[in-house]
C-alpha cells in the first residue's frame, strides 16, 4: 500500500469529498451518535443537534453544563453531565431526565444494554437501573474509568485503578476482579462474549479471555488509544493512537495473543477516531490533521472522506443500516456522506 498524505497525492486514491454534504454545527462537538437515520452531533456544552440526511440542522438542549459521555443503542441517545444529570434523548428530540446524582458528582461514563437497562458512574459509584426501572449501585475501589455491558446477561465491567470488576447487579454472588496494574479507561467485550479489552491510561490496551482469565497485552502504541470499534462480526478491534489504524485479530480462540495486528491506511498525522462499518468489512478513520479515509479491511483500500487542513476528527459514526456516516473536527467542522 502507497503512503499517501491526503491534499498532496489525491491521485492514488479514490475521493468522495465532493459527495460530503458539508454541515453547519458552529460549536465544538464532542462526539457524533446516529438515531435511527438522524445523524446527533453531541455538543462539548449543553447542546445536541440532530441533523437529518438532508442536512436540516435541530438544536436540542439537554444539560446545563459540559457533556461528558454519551452512547445511543440507535433508537435513544444516553448522556451524562458536569450537571450531575443523566439524560435521554430519542430522534424525535424529545428529552428525558433519567436520574440526578444525589450529590451532584460528574456523570462521566454511562452503557447501555440491549434489554433497555442503562448504567451510568459517578465518582467511585456505578448505577444500573433494569428495563424494568430497578436501580442498583455498586462502589469500585477508585474512582470508574469506564463502563460495557456484556453482550449476554445483565452482567457490567466496571474498569478502575488496577483492575476491572464484573459485577452482576442481579445476583448476590460477589464480583469477579480482573487483575491488571495501572489505570483502566474505556472498556469493551468483544460481540461473542469471549474476551474484555481496556484503554489504559499509558499508551497501551490490555485485555482478559473471560474462559480463563488469561492476559493479553496490546503494546507499541505511540499515544494513548481514545478510541476503539469492532468489525462486523467481531473478527478484528480496531483503535486510534498511532499514525496508523491499528487493527488486532479476535478470529481465533486466543485472540491476538502471540499475532501482531494489522495497520493500514498510514498518513503523516495520528489516528483519532475509528468507526467500523456495521455490516461491511469496512473502517472509517479520523485523524488529527482533519483527514477522514474509509478503509477495506481485506486489502487495505482507502477513499478519501474529508481533506486534511482542519482541526482533529473527534467524532465518527454509522447510522445502523451503514448508509450514513457522519464525522466531525474538533472545532464544529461536520459533514455527512450518503454511500
Amino acid at each position: 500500500m502507497k503512503d499517501f498524505q491526503a491534499g498532496e497525492n489525491t491521485g492514488s486514491i479514490v475521493s468522495v469529498t465532493d459527495k460530503v454534504r458539508p454541515v453547519n454545527i458552529g460549536a465544538p462537538v464532542s462526539s457524533v451518535q446516529f438515531l435511527g437515520d438522524k445523524a446527533a452531533f453531541v455538543g462539548a456544552e449543553e447542546n445536541v443537534y440532530l441533523v437529518n440526511a438532508q442536512g436540516d440542522v435541530s438544536r436540542v438542549a439537554v444539560h446545563s453544563g459540559g457533556i461528558l459521555c454519551a452512547i445511543t443503542d440507535g433508537t435513544r441517545l444516553v448522556m451524562g453531565g458536569d450537571d450531575g444529570k443523566l439524560v435521554s434523548l430519542d430522534g424525535s428530540g424529545e428529552v428525558k431526565l433519567l436520574a440526578t446524582d444525589a450529590k451532584r458528582r460528574w456523570i462521566d461514563n454511562v452503557a447501555l444494554h440491549a434489554d433497555g437497562a442503562v448504567a451510568w458512574s459517578a465518582g467511585k459509584t456505578a448505577f444500573v437501573r433494569s428495563g424494568k426501572n430497578e436501580e442498583k449501585s455498586f462502589d469500585a475501589p477508585s474512582t470508574v474509568g469506564g463502563l460495557a455491558f456484556a453482550p449476554k446477561g445483565l452482567r457490567l465491567a466496571v474498569a478502575h485503578y488496577n483492575a476491572v470488576t464484573l459485577w452482576f447487579p442481579n445476583m448476590t454472588a460477589k464480583p469477579e476482579v480482573l487483575e491488571w496494574a495501572g489505570s483502566h479507561l474505556a472498556v469493551t467485550f468483544s460481540p461473542d462474549n469471549k474476551f474484555l479489552v481496556t484503554a489504559m491510561h499509558e499508551p497501551a490496551l490490555h485485555g482478559w479471555r473471560l474462559a480463563d482469565g488469561r492476559h493479553m497485552r496490546m503494546t507499541g502504541y505511540p499515544g494513548r488509544v481514545r478510541s476503539m470499534s469492532w468489525s462486523a462480526g467481531g473478527k478484528a478491534l480496531a483503535t486510534s493512537g498511532a499514525d496508523t489504524v491499528i487493527m488486532w485479530p479476535f478470529a481465533s480462540k486466543d485472540g491476538p495473543m502471540g499475532k501482531e495486528p494489522a495497520m493500514l491506511a498510514p498518513l503523516q498525522a495520528r489516528v483519532s477516531t475509528v468507526a467500523c462499518h456495521p455490516k461491511q468489512d469496512i473502517v472509517a478513520a479520523g485523524y488529527s490533521d482533519g483527514t477522514v479515509l474509509l478503509v477495506r479491511l481485506a486489502d487495505g483500500a482507502e477513499i478519501l472522506v474529508h481533506r486534511n487542513g482542519s482541526a482533529a476528527v473527534v467524532g465518527l459514526a454509522w447510522n445502523p443500516k451503514g448508509t450514513l456516516l457522519a464525522f466531525a473536527t474538533d472545532d464544529g467542522e461536520a459533514g455527512l456522506l450518503e454511500l
